[in-house]
């Protein structure tokens, strides 16, 4: 989350508030359609206390989408399963990467900080070293023999 408060009364996507009758309406869909996604995971939608379900507009849009793929793709439930659940599984690995990258970026720039003041606290006084250029000089050095 972002740090602030969410105000408890904000409606989002993720909201549970349609019962069967309107999620079948909005979907297109027959009610007793819904209760057999549910059964199977294809859309699972939240359970009031009393266990009545509550379906959310992103729960719209899946069944619409789980619909599209049978009917238009004709693929079968359990694939649509199978293609559901690797979408969930690309949005969290995408998230992840998202988390690793503001990590590694946020390392980066303390790193980088870091030798910034590594830097700062050089003594001005040094010279710095320059790498001498090598020659094909050749030096021959003898030991002297001692004299006897």
């Amino acid at each position: 989350m972002d740090g602030r408060r969410r105000n408890p009364y904000e409606l989002t996507d993720e909201t549970p508030v349609y019962v069967i009758s309107i999620a079948a309406q909005l979907s297109g869909l027959h009610p007793q359609t819904l209760r057999q996604y549910d059964r199977l995971g294809l859309v699972s939608p939240d359970r009031t206390a009393g266990r009545g379900r509550r379906y959310s507009a992103r729960d719209i849009e899946l069944l619409r989408t789980v619909q599209q793929l049978s009917q238009d793709d004709g693929i079968n439930l359990a694939g649509i399963k199978r293609i559901i659940e690797l979408e969930n599984q690309v949005a969290a690995l995408q998230q992840r990467v998202a988390e690793l990258t503001a990590a590694v970026d946020g390392a980066a720039a303390a790193m980088q900080q870091r030798e910034a003041q590594v830097h700062a606290s050089y003594r001005r006084d040094l010279v710095p070293y320059q790498d001498v250029q090598q020659t094909s000089a050749l030096v021959v050095w003898r030991p002297k023999r001692p004299k006897d």
